[in-house]
């Protein structure tokens, strides 16, 4: 049995419905077209990322990623991204340490690995996160390290310490 809603309560709930409706509708979600625009963009990331790692293997770089958080493994996943092409991932979380993404297979290391390491690029998978992780991660302008954003579309951005 429910516990019936003080009062007010109902119009609240009802009120952030209708905002998830508004942006729905705006971003195209209530029509067929919506789905299919979202799935092409979701094809030029995945294309974009593994162009970006695989010419960046060929030419000799590095590539790290920053953060294992479930958006991040998702993308991995989707986009077939092993060890082969980023050899490890990093966060901020002891727990995570020793051990792998799911589905890839990525080892998670320590934050201190990407300063030992002095990678070329650092793919930061946590990329809802970015102007946080630009500033906390402006150390490795220190060797020319660049952060790599996957999200919503590819960026290379050289940051500023």
């Amino acid at each position: 049995m429910g516990v019936p809603p003080r009062m007010g309560e109902k119009s609240i709930a009802w009120g952030r419905v209708a905002d998830v409706l508004a942006r729905e509708k705006a971003a195209g979600l209530q029509e067929l077209s919506g789905y299919t625009e979202f799935s092409a963009r979701v094809a030029k990331v995945r294309r974009d990322l593994l162009r970006f790692l695989i010419e960046a293997a060929e030419r000799g770089e590095t590539v790290v990623g920053y953060g294992a958080p479930g958006k991040g493994n998702t993308l991995l996943n989707h986009c077939g991204i092993r060890p082969d092409l980023l050899p490890y991932t990093v966060d901020r979380n002891p727990y995570k340490h020793g051990r792998f993404t799911p589905g890839t297979r990525i080892p998670i290391l320590p934050p201190a690995q990407i300063a030992a390491d002095r990678p070329d690029y650092v793919l930061v998978l946590p990329w809802n996160l970015r102007a946080e992780l630009v500033e906390q991660l402006s150390f490795v302008h220190a060797w020319g390290g660049r952060l790599v954003f996957p999200v919503p579309e590819l960026s290379i951005v050289e940051v500023k310490s």
